[in-house]
C-alpha cells in the first residue's frame, strides 16, 4: 500500500513537473503536436505557412482559364490577410507539383504566406477564413497549411 502511494505521488510530481515545462499541455494546438504554452523565455509561437495556387481553372464564372495575377494578390491581402493578421507577414514566390487524382502531375506558381504568431485557438478561424475566401475568390480546390513551433524572437 505504501508502495502503491508512493507511485501516485510520484506519477502527479511528473505529471505536474511536465504541464509547468510546456512538455505537454492539452488544447486545440496539441492536434498538431503544439503546446500552448511554454515556460521559455521565446514564448508561445508557431509559424504556418498557407500555400495558394495561381492557375484558376476554367470555367470559374464564366471565365477561361487565368492566373491569380500579381494585383489580385496584393488586393487579397489588403482586403482578406492583413485585417486578421495586422502584425506581420511573408509571402514567397513559388513553383509546385503534386499528383492529381487521375495520376497525372500538376505544376503551377504559387503564394506562399508565411505568419509568425501565437499559438491561440483564433488563428485557426482566421486561417480557416482566409483559405475558404481564397478559394471562392480564385475557384480554387484547397489551400495547403503548414504549422510547425516557433521560438520569436526581436532583436530590438
Amino acid at each position: 500500500m505504501r508502495r502503491m502511494r508512493l507511485s501516485i505521488l510520484l506519477l502527479a510530481a511528473g505529471l505536474a513537473a511536465c504541464a509547468s515545462s510546456g512538455v505537454m499541455v492539452g488544447g486545440p494546438a496539441m492536434q498538431v503536436g503544439i503546446p500552448l504554452r511554454r515556460t521559455a523565455a521565446y514564448g508561445d509561437s508557431v509559424t504556418d505557412r498557407l500555400y495558394f495556387g495561381r492557375n484558376i481553372p476554367a470555367p470559374c464564372d464564366s471565365t477561361p482559364a487565368a492566373t491569380v495575377s500579381d494585383s489580385a494578390w496584393a488586393g487579397f491581402l489588403r482586403e482578406v490577410v492583413t485585417p486578421l493578421f495586422p502584425a506581420g507577414l511573408t509571402i514567397y514566390s513559388g513553383y509546385g507539383q503534386w499528383r492529381e487524382p487521375d495520376g497525372r502531375i500538376a505544376r503551377e506558381e504559387s503564394f506562399v504566406l508565411e505568419i509568425v504568431h501565437r499559438a491561440e485557438p483564433d488563428a485557426e478561424i482566421a486561417f480557416r477564413d482566409i483559405a475558404e475566401r481564397y478559394k471562392r475568390r480564385f475557384c480554387q480546390q484547397a489551400v495547403m497549411r503548414v504549422t510547425t513551433p516557433a521560438r520569436q524572437r526581436f532583436y530590438d
